[in-house]
């Protein structure tokens, strides 16, 4: 495995990044996760915005596009596998131990793995824990997940593969890495980015393609609905037939699911950089 670590690539067993680096010791880094088929990034342009965005809102400087995404093709190239995730990190570089940043410079890492296609339905739980949607890094892609950890590690001990949070005012807001979407009354939901949770570069297509409205929500929507998706980078569109040991419906994927789902699909094949 080759990984490209600030300027070239390396093989994984000497791409090293320092024990003093702010990403490992506060968590003071920025995020993304791309899927790759066949050497080639899906919504590369989207991910490389939103990874500038959430560094500014760290206060990090930009990261240098070009370079992302020379790292990324170089990656991918060393790298050739039929369906990958391909991880972008991009951190405060070496600095004190403590919350202050150094003058070293930021550290740019992009790796990749294999991955396999996912179920077209899965099962997800309800936590106790909340989103702060006035949180200063509500909405960023962070490297500071110890929560998501956590949630999805209960998540995994109930037999489901994600968690879902409400936020501070009992909304719904997101899973631990995707976004959710509900049908009631045959119209499509998904909450606003003011609840809290991430701009998801496939809830954004989904929200484009599929004609979904931003709506506040309360938590128990997710009882109250016909039917409940996923949508994340990896997921792409998946429906969700159990929530905390209830059957959503008698059929899933149901209409408007699938229907979802056949349309990202089209579309995601038809543009691999919309």
């Amino acid at each position: 495995m080759r990984i490209w670590l600030d300027g070239a690539l390396r093989n994984a067993d000497s791409a090293q990044v320092s024990v003093f680096d702010h990403g490992l010791t506060v968590g003071d880094g920025v995020f993304e996760t791309v899927k790759a088929e066949r050497g080639t990034a899906f919504a590369l342009t989207r991910h490389v915005d939103r990874l500038t965005r959430s560094a500014r809102g760290l206060g990090l400087d930009d990261p240098d596009p070009d370079e992302v995404r020379r790292a990324c093709a170089a990656v991918l190239e060393a790298n050739p596998l039929p369906l990958a995730r391909m991880r972008i990190t991009y951190t405060g570089g070496v600095s004190p131990l403590g919350s202050d940043r150094g003058d070293a410079g930021p550290t740019l890492v992009v790796a990749v793995a294999e991955e396999v296609r996912r179920p077209d339905t899965t099962a997800v739980i309800t936590v106790p824990w909340v989103r702060n949607e006035r949180s200063a890094v509500a909405g960023l892609k962070t490297t500071s997940y110890a929560e998501n950890v956590v949630a999805l590690a209960a998540a995994h001990r109930a037999g489901a593969s994600e968690a879902l949070f409400a936020n501070t005012l009992g909304r719904l807001c997101e899973g631990t890495g995707s976004n959710v979407f509900v049908v009631l009354d045959g119209e499509l939901y998904t909450p606003p980015l003011a609840s809290g949770c991430l701009a998801g570069i496939t809830r954004a297509l989904v929200v484009e393609w599929a004609g979904a409205k931003e709506t506040d929500l309360p938590f128990e929507a997710l009882e109250q609905a016909e039917e409940i998706f996923l949508t994340s980078t990896l997921r792409d569109v998946q429906a969700v037939h159990r929530v905390d040991g209830r059957a959503t419906a008698a059929a899933v994927p149901g209409p408007v699911t699938a229907e979802a789902m056949r349309t990202f699909e089209a579309r995601a094949g038809a543009d691999l950089d919309p």
